[in-house]
């Protein structure tokens, strides 16, 4: 069974895609030939990897808690499973791994996405999947990939806001409950605002 490793060299964000899309550049390095890859990779955020700022310190409260609790709550958060079909190569490969990235803050990553003012999100990337190759006899083998393999990387907090903006230009999502949102939507109505925006400020601003 060819020994199999991987890792990242580098990350780009999609510009012109329907939802905000990061793409890593993965290298598959082989000891023999391989025929194909069914490849399965679980993205890890390695949250405790990283220092934090007082003002990003605020901003993850909401996923671990207050920062005296952090030796204990502050833990990897899961950010997406991806697949991917790997063509035959011979020692070693380069592609692309498309990473959705929702900027929907109800989503446990986006949250902490948002909570970041700058620098690098430390990435844990888990691969399993099977590969498939040939014996020395030409019989065609398929081989499960273990889950020890594994890769890291810091992707810059650029990247992902490149995407973000890519298609969503200075805009965040919040998901409500219908019920809420029709409420919303009809002190917008009855208040005489043009956009939720307005309507959300002007709320905001009474709470104040």
């Amino acid at each position: 069974m060819p020994d199999l490793r991987f890792s990242v060299s580098g990350a780009r964000a999609v510009s012109h895609a329907m939802a905000p899309l990061v793409v890593l550049a993965l290298r598959l390095d082989a000891s023999e030939p391989v025929h194909g890859v069914l490849l399965r990779c679980q993205i890890q955020i390695d949250a405790p990897r990283r220092p934090y700022a007082v003002a990003e310190e605020a901003g993850l409260q909401d996923l671990f808690g207050d920062k005296s609790r952090w030796g204990t709550t502050l833990k990897p958060l899961l950010w997406t499973t991806i697949s991917a079909n790997v063509p035959a190569f011979s020692r070693e490969t380069e592609f692309g791994l498309e990473v959705p990235c929702s900027t929907d803050l109800c989503v446990a990553a986006a949250k902490y996405f948002h909570a970041l003012q700058s620098g690098e999100v430390p990435l844990l990337l888990l691969f399993s999947g099977t590969v498939f190759y040939a014996r020395p006899d030409g019989a065609l083998q398929a081989a499960p990939i273990s889950w020890s393999r594994e890769a890291r990387f810091s992707l810059p907090l650029q990247v992902l806001r490149d995407a973000a903006e890519a298609c969503f230009p200075n805009s965040g999502f919040v998901s409500l409950q219908r019920e809420t949102l029709d409420k919303l939507h009809r002190y917008k109505t009855r208040a005489g605002f043009q956009t939720f925006e307005q309507a959300v400020e002007a709320l905001l601003s009474s709470a104040r």
